[in-house]
């Protein structure tokens, strides 16, 4: 509401979190989706990014790691990005709530902290219900240049008006003295990611990227089109779903939630042998070739 106006268009890799687009139009600017391709690991490239500039585009969406995909830029990705939004003037919206929760001991790079271009379009959100596991706190915050935050604070304040005291100092607490338990948790779900994509890869009919971090797989559905589950003939993410959750009592999203009907969403936030139960259900439920 504070960056973009109506006719605007603002640009949206997909796979995409379900609101992004719905964001967009509520200010009556118009989403433009940018296929992130599956075997470039759902990752947006600059070519990509200059193609889909158009004469009313004024904006980008970046969230990394991804939700759905796990997704996530290295530094020299992020530098060819912020290259072409400098050169195209676009505004950059980086969601980095998920930043916290990285494996294979990669290090995060916020497309904000590239220089000082960069920096002056880029509006970094972020919250704590992620690392933190504060979902129910409703607490998040955003960074960059102060007329953009004066703006936002604007609108806030006659929606929202403020979060709660009692959130602001949990929020100040975890900041400042849960480090310990997030590198903890990322670990645990590094170990939940590689059961889950191994468990995937033995499912004839499913492919799965590995994801960079987040807690989410997001596995290829595609090639059980044409195929019965629990006695339902599938040919989308969305009848995978609600085959899945009729034969196997396994609950899943369907792809389309995030523009993509050939995928599901897995969420691997639950305990390992939830994991391994579900993985089995669905393996007994697609059955083999």
């Amino acid at each position: 509401m504070a960056l973009f106006d109506p006719d605007d268009e603002v640009l949206v890799p997909v796979p995409y979190w379900v609101s992004y687009p719905e964001q967009i139009r509520l200010v009556g600017a118009t989403p433009v989706g940018i296929k992130a391709l599956e075997e470039n690991g759902f990752k947006l490239t600059a070519g990509q990014l200059d193609a889909a500039v158009g004469e009313r585009t004024r904006g980008l969406i970046l969230n990394y790691p991804s939700n759905p995909t796990g997704a996530c830029y290295d530094r020299d990705e992020l530098a060819a990005i912020a290259q072409v939004a400098v050169a195209r003037n676009l505004v950059v919206v980086a969601d980095e709530i998920y930043e916290k929760l990285l494996f294979d001991r990669r290090t995060f790079t916020s497309i904000a902290s590239l220089g000082a271009e960069i920096a002056s379009r880029t509006i970094v959100v972020n919250g704590m219900s992620k690392a933190f596991a504060m979902t129910g706190w409703r607490l998040g915050y955003a960074a960059g240049p102060k007329e953009m935050i004066d703006a936002m604070a604007k609108v806030q304040s006659h929606t929202t008006s403020h979060p709660s005291s009692i959130s602001q100092h949990a929020g100040v607490a975890a900041l400042r003295e849960a480090s310990r338990d997030v590198a903890a948790a990322a670990a645990e779900f590094e170990r939940r990611r590689d059961a889950i994509v191994a468990l995937l890869a033995k499912i004839h009919g499913i492919r799965c990227v590995r994801p960079d971090g987040a807690f989410y797989v997001f596995p290829n559905v595609s090639e059980l089109f044409g195929r019965t589950i629990g006695g339902r003939t599938v040919a989308s993410g969305q009848d995978v779903a609600e085959a899945l959750l009729e034969a196997a009592r396994v609950a899943v999203v369907p792809g389309e939630a995030f523009g993509s009907a050939d995928h599901i969403r897995i969420s691997f936030s639950c305990a390992m042998t939830t994991i391994e139960a579900g993985m089995r259900r669905i393996a007994e439920a697609i059955g083999p070739a």
